[in-house]
Parts: C-alpha cells; sequence; structure tokens
C-alpha cells in the first residue's frame, strides 16, 4: 500500500469519525429533548424498556450516550435497575442501525453520488435557513453526506489492499477468534464508538478486501465488549444502583460473546447462512450478523431482567450509601472527561447540582444539630463543609458556561439557565447554614441560653424547614411537579410562623424572660431559616415552565 493510498485511508477515517460526530450531534440537539423523555417513561415492562432503549439510541445514533443517559438515571432515581436493564439491552440493538445503513448505501445507491446531494442539500439548509430546527436539519443532514463521503473515500484507499500479500498475511493472524475479539475490543474502548468501529469494519468489506467471515463474526463481538467500557467508566463516580446497571452492561456484552463466540465455533455452519443469504455482499453479511446477534442475546435474555437485576444486586450488594464522598472538593460528575455529547454533559450536569443540594442540606442539618445542641466541633464541621460548597459553586459554573457553548436544544437551553441560578440558590442555603454555625460560636463563648419557649420554636421551625428543603431538592432531582403544591404549603406556613415567632420572641424580651444577648441570636437564626424556605421554594419551582420561577 503507497503512503498516498495511507494518507487518504486516514483522510477518509477523518471523515467518516466527524461526519458521524456531526450527524450524532445534530440529531441529539433535535431529538435529545425527546429521547430523555422516552427514557424516563420506561416502566417495569421489559419489552417497552427494551424498545424505548432502541428509538433513543436510533434517534441519537449512539448507544454510548442512550447508556450514560441510562445510568444518570439510575443514579438520580428516575429509573430503576430493572427498568435500566432493559433499555441498555436495547440500545445494544439500536447500534446496529448505523452499519445497516451503510450497507444498504452500498448496495442500492452510487455512495459517492448520493454523498454529494446529501452534503449539499445539508450544507445549504444550514447556511440558508433561518429556523433553528431547520439548521440542525441541514447540520444532520450534512453530517450523513460527510460520513457516507468518507466510507467511499476510505474505500478507494482501500482498494488496493486485495491484492497486498503482506495485508492477507496480517489478516491471517486474526484467524485466531481470541485475537479478532480483543481487535474489535481495543479499537472500540480506543474510539469509544461502537458504530465507528463496525462501520470501519464494512467499509473494508465493501473495497473488496478478503476476510474471513468467522474473523469479521468475532471482531463484532469484541465491538460489542468495547463500547460498554464507556459505560462502566461513566458510572465510577455514581451510587451503586448506577455501578450495577454499568456492570450489567459489560456482562451481558460479555455473556453474550462467549455463548455465540461458542456456537460459532462449535457449529461453523451457523455462519454458512449469512455467507449465502447475501453472498454478493459482504458489507450485508457483516451488518446483519451484528443486528442479529443483539436481537439474539436480547431475546434469550429478556425473560429474566428480574433475577439478573438480584444477580447484580448480589454482585454489587445493597448497602448503606457513604455519605462522606459527597462532601469531597471536586467535581463528580463534571469532571475533565465531561462528555462532548450536549445532552449526556446536561445530564451530568444535573446531577452535580443535585449533588452540590444534598452537600448544602446536610450542611443546614448539621449547622441546626450544632446550635441546639452546642456542639463547636460540628459548627467547626459546618464551616469546612462550606468552603466545599463555595468551591462547587465556582466549578459548576464555570462547567455550566462551557457547556452552554455545546449545540444545545430549547429545552436544554432553559435547563442549563435554571441551573445557573439554582447554584446560587443552593450556595445561599450553604452561606444560611454557615451563618447558623457562627451562632452557636457565639452562644457557647458568651455562655447564653434560650428560654424553653423559645428552644421549642426554633425547633419546631428547624425541622419544618429541613424537610421544605428536601422535599424541594428531590422536586428538582426527580423533575417532581406534584410536590410544588407541599412546598407552597410549606413556605407559607413558614412565612407565617416566622412572623409569630418574632412577635412572641419580642413579648419575652418585654417579659425579661430573654436576654437582649440572646434575642439578637433567636432574630437572626429566624430570619436564616425564612431565607433558606425561600431558596428551597426557588429551587422547586425552577421544575415548571413558568419564565419567572425564580423570582
Amino acid at each position: 500500500m503507497e503512503f498516498g493510498n495511507i494518507i487518504m485511508l486516514l483522510g477518509g477515517l477523518g471523515f467518516l469519525l466527524y461526519g458521524m460526530k456531526m450527524m450524532s450531534g445534530g440529531l441529539e440537539t433535535i431529538a435529545g429533548d425527546s429521547m430523555q423523555a422516552i427514557l424516563r417513561k420506561a416502566t417495569s415492562n421489559g419489552f417497552l424498556a427494551v424498545l424505548m432503549g432502541i428509538v433513543a439510541t436510533i434517534a441519537i445514533n449512539s448507544s454510548t450516550a442512550t447508556t450514560i443517559m441510562t445510568v444518570s438515571f439510575v443514579n438520580s432515581g428516575m429509573l430503576t435497575l430493572t427498568q435500566s436493564i432493559g433499555v441498555i439491552m436495547g440500545a445494544n440493538v439500536g447500534t446496529t442501525f448505523s452499519a445497516q445503513l451503510i450497507a444498504f448505501g452500498v448496495n442500492t445507491l452510487r455512495l459517492d453520488i448520493f454523498s454529494a446531494a446529501l452534503i449539499f442539500a445539508g450544507a445549504a439548509t444550514y447556511v440558508f435557513a433561518r429556523s433553528t430546527r431547520l439548521k440542525n436539519i441541514g447540520f444532520v443532514l450534512l453530517g450523513f453526506g460527510i460520513m457516507f463521503f468518507g466510507v467511499t473515500y476510505m474505500s478507494d484507499a482501500m482498494r488496493p489492499l486485495r491484492g497486498s500479500e503482506a495485508f492477507q498475511e496480517f489478516l491471517i493472524s486474526f484467524s485466531n477468534p481470541v485475537l479478532a475479539l480483543l481487535a474489535g475490543f481495543v479499537i472500540t474502548a480506543i474510539i469509544q464508538s461502537s458504530t465507528a468501529t463496525t462501520a470501519i469494519l464494512v467499509t473494508l468489506l465493501i473495497s473488496g478486501v478478503a476476510i474471513p467471515f468467522q474473523t469479521v463474526a468475532f471482531i463484532l463481538l469484541g465491538v460489542n465488549i468495547g463500547t460498554s467500557l464507556t459505560t462502566v467508566i461513566s458510572s465510577i463516580p455514581a451510587n451503586r444502583e448506577s455501578k450495577r446497571a454499568a456492570i450489567f452492561h459489560i456482562m451481558y456484552d460479555i455473556i453474550g460473546s462467549v455463548v455465540f463466540g461458542s456456537l460459532i465455533l462449535i457449529f461453523p455452519n451457523i455462519l454458512n447462512w449469512f455467507t449465502t443469504t447475501w453472498a454478493d455482499n459482504p458489507a450485508q453479511q457483516a451488518a446483519m450478523f451484528h443486528t442479529l446477534y443483539n436481537v439474539s442475546t436480547m431475546l434469550i435474555l429478556l425473560p429474566f431482567i428480574k433475577y439478573i437485576a438480584k444477580l447484580m444486586q448480589k454482585i454489587i450488594p445493597i448497602v448503606q450509601e457513604a455519605s462522606g464522598i459527597v462532601f469531597e472538593k471536586r467535581l463528580m460528575y463534571l469532571d475533565a472527561r465531561t462528555p462532548s455529547s450536549p445532552t449526556v454533559a446536561s445530564l451530568n450536569a444535573h446531577m452535580e447540582v443535585c449533588r452540590m443540594g444534598k452537600l448544602a442540606n446536610e450542611n443546614l442539618a448539621l449547622a441546626l444539630m450544632s446550635f441546639f445542641n452546642k456542639d463547636e466541633a460540628k459548627a467547626k464541621k459546618v464551616r469546612e463543609n462550606e468552603k466545599v460548597i463555595d468551591f462547587l459553586n465556582h466549578k459548576i459554573t464555570a462547567k455550566l458556561a462551557s457547556i452552554n457553548r455545546m449545540a444545545l436544544s430549547q429545552q436544554e437551553t432553559t435547563s442549563l439557565s435554571k441551573m445557573f441560578v439554582l447554584v446560587s440558590e443552593i450556595e445561599r442555603i450553604g452561606d444560611h447554614a454557615a451563618n447558623i454555625a457562627g451562632y452557636t460560636t457565639s452562644l457557647i463563648n458568651a455562655n447564653l441560653e434560650f428560654s424553653e419557649a423559645a428552644i421549642e420554636e426554633l425547633s419546631g421551625l428547624s425541622e419544618t424547614v429541613k424537610k421544605l428543603t428536601s422535599v424541594a431538592l428531590n422536586a428538582y432531582e426527580k423533575q417532581d411537579k406534584s410536590r410544588i403544591s407541599k412546598v407552597k404549603i410549606s413556605e407559607k406556613k413558614i412565612d407565617k410562623l416566622t412572623s409569630q415567632y418574632i412577635e412572641n420572641h419580642i413579648g419575652r424580651l418585654k417579659n425579661e424572660q430573654c436576654t437582649p444577648e440572646a434575642g439578637v441570636i433567636f432574630a437572626a437564626i429566624i430570619n436564616d431559616l425564612e431565607r433558606c424556605a425561600d431558596h428551597a421554594k426557588n429551587i422547586a419551582f425552577s421544575v415548571t415552565l413558568e419564565r419567572k420561577w425564580n423570582k
């Protein structure tokens, strides 16, 4: 193979990968909101969950994005482990659509002409259309065209390989099924896209390179395992339920590959059906094997979803989640590996904001505990935690600004805009917790005491505020509008109690039941609790579509 052909091959690969990225990004912008809605509606009905996984993956042309989102939904409690298993099965089937599309195009169309037509149509729509939606559609068409152009370009560059003895000897080394499987796994793990690896393999076959079909089959088995590695990595900072979903994904692919790989070795005639049915189209043989293998694996394991979920719970036992991890001074979901996918990045941002909210809520509870118990050690811990909250405020805001520059859908743009405000609301709750910890220190240093009536009022108000913040944060995390009415009622109750307790406090001061020094702290903590309730209400109201929800 000449140097010029190598450059053409690499250029074609670049067109293929970039075209797929454009296509996936455009589809995600167009269908990302619908896809999230589809995944959230997954039920315990295994068939419906599988169907949703298939539809979501085809809609954005990325099983990796679908499975990462599924793990994110499990982490936030929007999906159960049982539901996620069905969605992941469906994603494995949906990812075979791209290979079918390329193989179909080769069989029925002149790819060079078709790709040129798509590039022209896409570019014209993207440049001249005024509607954002039409521009996104043009972007998708342009991505399709560039992807098919890359296939054509790679195919032309690979044609000399048909007569290359050195390349044929290289392919012979992959006649070993284990090496072929490892090749598929490693390449997919590196480029983090089973669709791209499969497209490269199909392009090799299009160019006329004679690869034994058994080698093709084992490479595709390895591809399936490789694509699950990204899901496992994304689950590392998540909770144990999310890790179970990710472990299922890789075990599902490994078990399927081992079972079908063993069947191929024991009954090699299984592959004859593919080679005879599509004798004139090796690319179609590969695409059909990829699809039927994933469909067969799904159909075999689908009836056992509930039992598989129980097995995952034994592999990763159900234990109390370690709470200390949320106080780490680092981003867990929006780290340096933040995905380029707008939908996945938005979901990760949502989880990071929720994590910050849980930390602030826990810090508020700790501050109140330090206040009522006059515990300086707990007050000190509150102040340390406040530094983590401030760190998250700055870092999350910076990441949100970065995500905001991506090609977001309208819903994602709205959601992200709200996150900017929510981070500030949560940070203010953290500030009020730090204030309360400061009152603890003042009480201890001045040896101040409250009357029993004051303690009873503060205790009751504190419990009401803690419940309100928990409900509000939970409503935002699960995007649950049904909790808003409860938040409204609680917030009005807190406003009423605040006014009443201030009047009672003034009465106790007049009757000398309370010292002025203690009275100042009483009024201050009442104000902090009331402000926490206001911030919690704003957090809950962010779930609505009202434009002035934060006012």
